[in-house]
């Protein structure tokens, strides 16, 4: 079995069972949010605090 299934079967057994599509959606997407976030980790793609901070000012003056 794939380690998704897995996890999928996981989330599914650990919520109640009136649980909302919403619910296993919004919990599918932030798992997968993580993941893409400690897998670029591991492969280095980070920014420093300054590289951040010229992104965000970017970003939010237009």
């Amino acid at each position: 079995m794939s380690i998704a299934k897995e996890e999928g079967r996981r989330l599914l057994d650990t919520r109640p069972d009136d649980v909302s599509f919403e619910d296993i959606q919004y919990r599918i997407h932030m798992r997968e949010k993580i993941e893409r976030g400690r897998r670029d980790v591991r492969d280095g793609k980070l920014l420093s605090q300054e590289e951040s901070e010229r992104c965000m000012a970017r970003w939010l003056d237009g």
